[in-house]
């Protein structure tokens, strides 16, 4: 006895023919304002993005249908504005819930190899006074060269029995320190610090602590908040 097979495009099963699939949504179709609304980035940005990340997240598949770079970005950067993976940013490129957690995953790891490229603390003497002249410039307060803060980063939580994640407001988070420079463009960042400990404990136990300890920023101050007072490198 045959048994029929029937074959689904899920695509069409799921969103329908008037649907925009992974091989029809192109960024040249869309204006501007919508890109920045849904993404919160303008077109030549996801370009260089996608000239940059290309290499990465072009893997071989045996897939016909493939979810090509641009589209595994978009992904990424709809869900970096809005948090969710839910279908409102899937179905505006036309792929599933499931695929946009694997295109978040994909463009973020193919973003912290990069990180070192565009992170980065300056080491020598010309960079270092070029930003204390931007700061002086700016607000006439002589040896700045970045500014210092700390924000908690919500995770879920590693262990129902370690208490370290879990901060003053009773969330599992990351208490991540960061360092900027005057146009707010990082020059560091740690992400290693449980959510229990507070910002002050951070910036003292910091690699960014020991620099300047051992004397690597002399005559060099950080702007930070008075919480931080204890740091003898701060400018409040």
């Amino acid at each position: 006895m045959a048994i029929p097979i029937t074959v689904l495009d899920c695509d069409l099963l799921l969103y329908g023919r008037g649907h925009r699939t992974l091989d029809r949504f192109k960024l040249d179709d869309v204006t501007d304002e919508y890109l920045m609304s849904m993404y919160g980035f303008p077109r030549q940005f996801i370009y260089y993005l996608v000239e940059l990340l290309g290499a990465s997240l072009s893997r071989p598949t045996q897939r016909s249908r493939a979810i090509s770079p641009e589209t595994q970005i978009l992904a990424a950067l709809g869900f970096y504005t809005s948090g969710s993976f839910q279908t409102r940013m899937g179905d505006a490129i036309g792929i599933s819930q499931a695929s946009m957690s694997r295109c978040v995953a994909n463009v973020t790891e193919a973003l912290v190899e990069r990180a070192s490229r565009f992170i980065r603390f300056p080491a020598d003497e010309a960079s270092m006074q070029a930003l204390k002249d931007e700061f002086y410039g700016l607000a006439g307060m002589p040896g700045v060269i970045g500014v210092v803060d700390c924000i908690h980063v919500a995770i879920k939580a590693p262990n129902a029995e370690d208490l370290s994640y879990v901060n003053r407001k009773g969330l599992h988070s990351l208490n991540c320190l960061m360092v900027c420079d005057i146009r707010g463009a990082l020059m560091t960042v740690e992400t290693n610090w449980p959510g229990s400990l507070q910002d002050c404990a951070v910036l003292q136990q910091s690699s960014l602590s020991s620099q300047f300890e051992a004397g690597m920023h002399k005559e060099s101050w950080l702007l930070g908040k008075s919480a931080d007072v204890n740091a003898s490198f701060l400018k409040l």
